[in-house]
């Protein structure tokens, strides 16, 4: 059986979206892929908004299995996905990149939060069904 490709969701500050995608690829596709989050600087915590709606919306506690990590905390991956960050993304080695453009909701209403996290939840499943 073939090792599982290692995704690495990558942020600046390692907080709010890699943190909800890394929460995400673990519950929806980590029979296909291993999920990681990182950035270059970290937060003292989670988002707390962010915390809050994954517990609500997936019954998954975020601050129970993830801290903000740099990247050297992850080991080496296959597919680097930056989650909008643009010129400010941190460059990793990867054999796949993507850049899934999200606008950082840190600070903004529930609703753009879900926005959030409905895009992220599409991204997942899209790229387990491109990786299967």
């Amino acid at each position: 059986m073939r090792e599982k490709p290692k995704v690495a969701f990558i942020c600046v500050h390692n907080s709010c979206r890699s943190q909800i995608a890394e929460a995400l690829g673990k519950l929806l596709a980590s029979d296909v892929f291993d999920s990681y989050s990182a950035g270059t600087q970290t937060k003292p915590q989670i988002n707390q908004d962010a915390v809050r709606l994954m517990k609500q919306l997936y019954g998954v506690d975020m601050e129970q299995a993830q801290h903000s990590k740099l990247l050297s905390e992850i080991p080496p991956v296959d597919i680097v996905i930056t989650m909008g960050c643009h010129a400010a993304c941190p460059y990793l080695p990867y054999q796949r990149r993507e850049d899934w453009g999200l606008d950082d909701p840190t600070g903004k209403s529930d609703a753009e939060f879900l926005e959030v996290i409905q895009s992220i939840e599409q991204h997942i499943l899209y790229l387990k069904q491109t990786l299967m």
